[in-house]
């Protein structure tokens, strides 16, 4: 069974930046979209970014202009550059690939980020 795997985050300044990537173990088919979300305890998973299999992005109201979310859709693989952070960008954040497939729906294991001085 394909797993996303992913790796970056930890403990960053305000105002320092930590880039996120996401690798999918095999290949995935149908890709829709890949998407970044985050949760922090207490609170509903929000989406903070997403990119389409056409390219198109969206991103969350708190982080537009700070964050970046490429892919490389043949490698399966995306990545959320984070700049500026703030101590509210504090979250658990994790990476997801939805498919056109039934139930063709992947997460990964999940990154902590904690924005302190």
């Amino acid at each position: 069974q394909v797993q996303l795997v992913q790796s970056g985050g930890g403990l960053v300044q305000p105002g320092g930046s930590l880039r996120l990537s996401c690798a999918a173990s095999g290949f995935i088919f149908s890709i829709r979209a890949m998407n970044w979300y985050r949760q922090t305890p207490g609170k509903q998973r929000e989406l903070v970014a997403s990119i389409t299999s056409r390219g198109s992005t969206n991103y969350g109201d708190a982080v537009k202009g700070r964050f970046t979310i490429s892919r490389e859709e043949a490698k399966n693989t995306v990545a959320l550059q984070m700049n500026s952070l703030k101590p509210e960008d504090t979250a658990v954040y994790y990476c997801n690939i939805e498919t056109w497939s039934v139930g063709g729906d992947y997460w990964g294991q999940g990154t902590q980020v904690t924005v302190s001085s």
